[in-house]
């Protein structure tokens, strides 16, 4: 059972298996005690509900939503347009404080327009970003940007650095998050002149930077938060999304390839099964914004029933760590340390001290 906050909004239309799949999963979620709002056009969601045999003892609402936005739609336009779309709607129940948080599998560009035509960003965020959490083999790292901010310039991957910390602190409760920027080598002398920039204004902050994080330890667990720009990474999650699904398929083939190995996948299934629900996009549920005054997750177009649910409480655990009240004071001294930092020369070999170097010869 979820304590007694607001409901969650949940854009009823978003996604390729809505409102079918939305509201499905909108339905698990209320029958664990999160009550929700189902935005969308009301006739259509009833006869969703009906269909599910959703009874009236379920905390469950409707909030009407005349027009949808579609995955063609130029998400400023349809936000300006579109007044009475189901994710702008979602997002003023928010701003209202009618709901805690919003949740839509539907355009991601707009969900991310609508943040922030709705909710407005903290003083002082340069960009909003999309949290994503990485399926590691321990601790619960995060990675941002995925996919907002492609054209990242230095203050923006400073500000999602700390803003990750906030976000790491606040809502996964670790005192001190270990702090690193993706780069291609541990080396002070890596990177590009974006990641040495930021590096060098991390350097100089209060946080736990550790320095850079490559490509092989994203899911190693030794760091809490990974920042880069959107572009890097969205290829990132891509690579690990699709990485996770060749190595399944091999498994797959493998234990069928013989009697033998059909034997081994029997007295094993119980531990691939939990490997599979590990990397299983679905239960991670959706990515959250930061950046913006309020909570929103961006759910995967191809959400079902389960990464809604998850979603969803998701959207729950986020809204009541409130880590929103502390990002307008995390990106405060951004300007100033970036400006340090190229006073000083960033990239200039002088790592914070709890900086992780590499060992000679790597």
């Amino acid at each position: 059972m979820v304590d007694s906050i607001a409901p969650v909004a949940v854009d009823a239309m978003g996604g390729d298996h809505a409102p079918g799949a939305i509201v499905q999963g909108a339905i698990h979620a209320a029958r664990h005690g999160q009550p929700i709002v189902l935005v969308g056009p009301e006739a259509r969601v009833r006869e969703e509900l009906a269909r599910h045999h959703a009874g009236k003892q379920l905390p469950i609402e409707i909030h009407n939503a005349t027009e949808v936005v579609e995955m063609h739609d130029h998400p400023g336009q349809a936000m300006r347009r579109k007044k009475d779309n189901s994710i702008r709607v979602c997002f003023e129940l928010v701003a209202s404080k009618k709901a805690c948080a919003m949740v839509s599998a539907g355009n991601s560009g707009a969900v991310m327009a609508g943040a922030i035509f709705v909710l407005g960003r903290p003083e002082g965020v340069e960009r909003p970003a999309i949290i994503t959490p990485l399926p590691a083999l321990k601790g619960q790292p995060i990675m941002l940007d995925m996919g907002a901010v492609v054209d990242a310039k230095p203050i923006h991957l400073v500000q999602f650095a700390l803003m990750g910390e906030t976000y790491a602190r606040r809502v996964h409760g670790i005192a001190r998050p270990r702090v690193a920027i993706l780069s291609n080598g541990e080396e002070d002398s890596k990177g590009t002149e974006l990641t040495r920039a930021a590096a060098g204004a991390l350097r100089r902050s209060g946080i736990e930077f550790v320095g850079y994080c490559e490509g092989r330890d994203l899911l190693t667990g030794e760091f809490d938060v990974i920042a880069t720009d959107g572009f890097t990474g969205n290829v990132a999650l891509k690579t690990i999304e699709g990485t996770a699904k060749v190595v399944g398929e091999y498994l797959k083939r493998a234990l069928y390839s013989s009697t033998r190995a059909k034997l081994g996948g029997l007295l094993a299934k119980s531990a691939l099964e939990g490997m599979k629900k590990r990397m299983d996009w679905r239960e991670v549920g959706g990515a959250p914004l930061v950046g913006v005054n309020g909570v929103g997750i961006i759910s995967h177009g191809r959400s079902d029933a389960l990464a809604i649910e998850n979603a969803i409480r998701r959207a729950g655990e986020v809204a009541r760590a409130h880590f929103t009240d502390e990002i307008a004071k995390a990106v405060a001294p951004s300007e100033s340390l970036l400006a340090q930092a190229v006073s000083a020369g960033a990239g200039d070999g002088h790592p914070h001290p709890t900086e992780r170097r590499a060992p000679p010869g790597a």
